[in-house]
């Protein structure tokens, strides 16, 4: 690789739960390099499986801090050994597993300024956090705390419409509170408490490195719209909590150059500069780029949905989060369970396993599915919080069977008109500039995105290739930070000919057809509900 005459790349770095990845573009956003460290495969030493430590009680998840630490220094190593131009690097952001944890010890601070560039750094910081295993996401033994601050607000919808969601077990304030009830002392003994991305933000810095408003915003602590940490909310956990949390900023703020330890054991230009590191779901926001009017929907195991809010309406169902590259702006994120397993169950049982077979069925079937609706909930769901197969007829009577074809369109419909109902619930208002775009295993399926389409009546775009869409929306996201472009043009940073691919379009005489399925499947919905 030729050395230019100016630093000309960007790092995204990603720490998510089974591995660190770093991405490298160059100035047109174009990937050079591409690294990853496997916790389980590479760190064995520290015995995580999946990249975790699951506890005899089932609830309690954690990963050791220090393995953390050893991964990126193994990183680094990999893309040196590689022979990775380090001095070409201008910038670099990233981002973390959502809601994780950090406790650093006292003195971590100054430690951390004075770091060895002879010397790794899982050696120099072997002694200095004041909780050695964090709690991560996966974690859910805090159904206690998560009371107890619903509680001392008001209620579960009134810390969502504080917060952006209710009290929610792997929640960063709800593991403080837990971390303070049943190890004061180590409590006592924190100087700082990074998330996850702030944390790795630290390690870019030397220095412990600020929350950012979109990943603060999954910690039941911050004020969504006033984006300062909430004094109810820091009261219900624990004491001298805003100390140990430092100052909120923007995610796209500049907050820092490259430490001096490693600008002098790698070769990073004193230049480079770090631009705030945000969580995992905010950063596949910058990943996919998401506009003002998008609905991003990921088709997988679980299904997701991203959507872009100007005004938001937080719920007790699903997330509200400061949008991570408009900081007027906000994103929600709804999680759905049953997605592609209840669907292949479906194929195998009406369609002989086949997906042409499914595909060729749904086409083959009314839209509307003369008035039949469907609810599939093998597993119990998240959004809302139910269990079961219901199949109601025109008039809402609850019916124990469909024909095959009824019964895949009533999957198909059931499952979109659930998450533009929630969709809904949480601010999404259709707009004639709203598009929907599909990831996923069943973004491949034409006719199921057709139905897609005509449910939310929005042009369905797909975008392959988002495997590592947080990583990559880091190191969009550190030549936006770095380029000083405003807020409100994040997108201004591609060429138009990266726009996505139009799939299809909906049927104009389906919208009002959709319209009064919709509020029919909401009542139907709260009926299985309650």
């Amino acid at each position: 690789m030729m050395v230019s005459t100016k630093p000309d790349i960007f790092l995204g770095l990603d720490l998510s739960t089974q591995q660190l990845k770093v991405i490298a573009v160059d100035n047109k956003l174009c990937i050079i390099h591409e690294e990853v460290v496997n916790f389980d495969k590479d760190l064995p030493e520290f015995g995580t499986q999946g990249g975790v430590k699951r506890h005899e009680d089932a609830l309690t998840v954690t990963v050791p801090a220090l393995m953390w630490v050893k991964a990126f220094d193994l990183l680094l190593e990999k893309i040196k050994y590689k022979g990775f131009c380090f001095e070409n690097v201008a910038c670099i952001s990233g981002t973390g597993q959502q809601h994780g944890s950090v406790y650093w010890k006292i003195g971590s601070k100054t430690f951390l300024n004075n770091l060895d560039p002879n010397k790794g750094l899982h050696e120099q910081l072997k002694d200095y956090f004041a909780i050695e295993d964090s709690p991560i996401w996966m974690d859910s033994s805090t159904t206690e705390q998560c009371r107890s601050i619903e509680q001392a607000v008001g209620g579960a919808q009134a810390l969502a419409e504080i917060t952006g969601s209710r009290a929610y077990e792997r929640f960063t304030g709800n593991q403080i509170a837990k971390i303070y009830e049943t190890k004061q002392a180590s409590y006592e003994e924190c100087e700082c408490i990074s998330l996850v991305s702030s944390f790795l933000a630290s390690l870019c810095l030397g220095d412990f490195a600020p929350i950012d408003y979109s990943d603060g915003s999954g910690m039941n602590l911050m004020n969504i719209y006033t984006k300062t940490w909430d004094p109810a909310c820091l009261q219900a956990c624990a004491p001298n909590l805003k100390e140990k949390l430092g100052n909120l900023v923007p995610s796209s703020a500049r907050i820092g150059f490259i430490s001096d330890y490693l600008s002098a054991k790698y070769g990073f230009p004193k230049s480079c500069e770090i631009v705030a590191f945000t969580g995992d779901n905010p950063a596949s926001l910058a990943g996919v780029r998401l506009k003002k009017n998008d609905v991003c929907i990921s088709l997988g195991t679980s299904d997701t949905l991203m959507l872009w809010l100007n005004t938001p309406k937080p719920a007790v169902e699903g997330h509200i989060f400061v949008n991570p590259v408009n900081e007027n702006a906000y994103m929600a994120l709804l999680c759905f369970k049953n997605g592609s397993l209840v669907r292949e169950s479906i194929r195998d049982r009406c369609s002989e396993g086949s997906w042409k077979n499914f595909e060729q069925s749904l086409k083959a079937s009314k839209p509307g599915n003369d008035g039949n609706i469907g609810i599939y909930f093998d597993e119990t769901e998240i959004t809302p919080f139910a269990q079961g197969i219901y199949r109601f007829n025109k008039d809402d009577v609850e019916v124990k069977s469909f024909s095959n074809d009824e019964e895949i369109r009533a999957l198909v419909e059931g499952q979109f008109l659930g998450k533009r109902v929630h969709a809904e619930a949480l601010g999404y208002n259709l707009d004639k500039n709203s598009r929907i775009l599909a990831t996923g295993g069943a973004s491949k399926n034409q006719a199921i995105l057709q139905v897609l389409s005509d449910i939310f009546h929005a042009p369905v775009y797909t975008i392959p290739g988002t495997a590592n869409s947080a990583c990559l929306g880091c190191a969009y996201r550190a030549k936006h930070g770095w380029s000083g472009t405003s807020n409100a043009n994040y997108n201004d940073i591609f060429s138009e000919s990266e726009e996505y691919e139009l799939a299809v379009i909906p049927s104009a005489e389906t919208k009002d057809l959709y319209e009064k399925m919709a509020k029919r499947y909401k009542q139907l919905e709260q009926r299985i509900a309650n």
